[in-house]
């Protein structure tokens, strides 16, 4: 029983490496995916488009080898949290993949020179760097199962938000331009797709207080209009 126990223990420790890492993978795609926007640049949007294989087969992984594990022995509590939380963990990380596949696939439908609005262009450029921010802390904050930097991720994540927001704004009067107004209408789901993958690392957040304390609530209401509520002490 107390092989069993070890072997079990040192597996989902494993696991959890695993889900955790792709993470990085998704960090990676995101980099490669903005820059390809920034400078317009097909063929790497191209090779993230075809690197969210890996992704998907990450997910596909943990995903198996979780209820592998399920079926070799009845975890206790403490783990039965960890196993239910990386579950939606690795949702989480594959569908962060999944937006930046989104944001790749808009590159080319941009045209070779497009008209670039500065404005546009620097607020979806912050924006991936919060969005890139987001994931690195989420990831931490699982890893330390620390409930008040999984917590401050509501904080980015409203920034996210507001840029998504004033994109829009902008885009309704970048002018009459005809190709203009399409490249920013392109930048309008870029940026909803940035602001995806930032809810997403806020709801990886969210698992950390349910490993610490067995209890789920999300980190912002809907009805307080997005004001962050506070983690549940960890425990």
């Amino acid at each position: 029983m107390a092989v069993l126990r070890s072997h079990f223990t040192h597996e989902l420790a494993r696991l959890e490496e695993q889900a955790l890492g792709g993470i990085d993978l998704v960090v990676d795609s995101l980099d490669r995916a903005i820059e390809a926007v920034r400078h317009q640049d097909v063929e790497l949007a191209a090779m993230v488009v075809a690197d969210d294989d890996r992704i998907d087969g990450r997910f596909l992984e943990v995903h198996q080898s979780i209820l592998s594990l399920l079926a070799l022995q009845a975890p206790v509590a403490g783990d039965l949290r960890v196993i239910a939380a990386l579950l939606h963990v690795i949702k989480h990380v594959e569908r962060m993949g999944d937006q930046c596949v989104n944001i790749a696939k808009l590159v080319p439908l941009a045209g070779h020179e497009p008209p670039v609005d500065d404005e546009m262009l620097a607020m979806i450029t912050r924006m991936g760097a919060l969005a890139r921010s987001l994931a690195l802390q989420c990831k931490q904050a699982f890893q330390l199962r620390d409930t008040g930097l999984a917590g401050d991720l509501v904080r980015q994540d409203l920034e996210i938000n507001q840029l998504n927001r004033e994109v829009f704004k902008r885009a309704v009067v970048i002018g009459t331009d005809e190709d203009r107004r399409e490249w920013a209408m392109h930048m309008m789901l870029l940026a909803r797709a940035l602001e995806r993958v930032g809810d997403n690392a806020v709801d990886v957040g969210e698992q950390v207080a349910f490993v610490q304390t067995g209890l789920f609530r999300e980190f912002s209401d809907a009805s307080a209009k997005g004001r962050p509520m506070p983690p549940p002490d960890g425990g």
